[in-house]
């Protein structure tokens, strides 16, 4: 009759009994140098495992990994919060609530009343006066944030999320409107040389910080349903005719594009000097339109995908 075969009991998965050879180094009773050398070896840039070596992936052949890494960080953090949609706001940083911009102002009268004569004052009161003017597009930028929220929520048929570039001033307006009533927004921050700070309403968890600017675009626009530009500067300029462009050469598929007070775009960018010099065509002025309040900015850009046969919260 045949034996059963002895079955050894199973290898633990971590632990030996023995150890073997190279789990310890070089016996110093072999080679009195042996360890120092070994120590040194092991402290060495080379030996750093290439996924933990920061100034190996620095190097400029490694761009092309940090681009991925760039965007895959964001991209499956934003998918397992189940953001599938975006309303991208963009606005001046230097655009602050109505309080703020009165104190500044205030500060300011104050102290060209006790150097009446000081030219350099005299204009910085000016600038803070028409900033100041301005600062009701904070107010209007976070209503339009809650706006976004509330209506998100009563759907219930996507995740639609406020999406800024995480900074102050209108973004941090349109962050803020989101969690005045408890909903997530992202941010999408940069690094930059000088020191910054993501402003202080948006999620946590859905806050990021891009080393590249092109992974950041590309971010802003994966899921765009809409941007909304707030008067600003150069960066909300940068991202307001890099997405008009992409619409008019049909890269990507038209959104709705909302310039926030008329008055104020229209002196900053005249397009129909555009058209009548023949750079661009007629019909490029429809790409986008005015709005003065958060209603008509919302109202807005759900008629607009009534219109185009894709309800905003219809299911993707």
């Amino acid at each position: 009759m045949k034996t059963a075969v002895e079955i050894p009991a199973p290898a633990h998965p971590f632990r030996r009994r023995e150890a073997l050879p190279w789990q310890l180094p070089k016996a110093v009773e072999e080679d009195p140098e042996a360890l120092r050398r070994v120590q040194a070896i092991l402290k060495g840039p080379s030996y750093r495992p290439a996924d933990t070596d920061t100034a190996f992936l620095a190097e400029d052949d490694l761009r092309g990994v940090r681009l991925q890494i760039d965007y895959l960080k964001t991209e499956l953090l934003l998918r397992e919060h189940e953001i599938e949609q975006a309303i991208v706001v963009f606005g001046s940083t230097r655009i602050c609530e109505p309080a703020t911009a009165f104190r500044k102002v205030e500060e300011l009268r104050a102290l060209l009343e006790v150097d009446k004569n000081n030219s350099e004052l005299r204009c910085r009161l000016a600038v803070a006066e028409r900033v100041m003017a301005k600062s009701s597009y904070y107010e209007i930028a976070r209503e339009f944030g809650r706006l976004v929220a509330t209506a998100n929520e009563s759907a219930r048929k996507t995740r639609t999320a406020i999406v800024t570039g995480g900074g102050p001033g209108t973004m941090e307006a349109a962050n803020r409107g989101a969690f005045d009533v408890g909903a997530k927004s992202v941010g999408l921050n940069i690094s930059l040389p000088h020191e910054q700070y993501p402003n202080p309403y948006v999620t946590p968890e859905l806050c990021f910080s891009f080393h590249y600017f092109a992974m950041r675009k590309l971010h802003f626009l994966l899921r765009a349903k809409a941007l909304v530009a707030f008067p600003g500067g150069y960066g909300t300029l940068d991202e307001l005719f890099e997405v008009l462009t992409l619409i008019q050469t049909r890269k990507i598929k038209p959104i709705p594009v909302v310039l926030v007070g008329e008055a104020y775009w229209r002196r900053a960018v005249d397009i129909d000097f555009l058209v009548d010099e023949g750079v661009i065509d007629s019909e490029d002025r429809d790409l986008f339109w005015f709005a003065e309040t958060a209603e008509e900015i919302w109202t807005g850009i759900q008629r607009w995908h009534d219109a185009s046969g894709s309800p905003l919260h219809a299911a993707p």
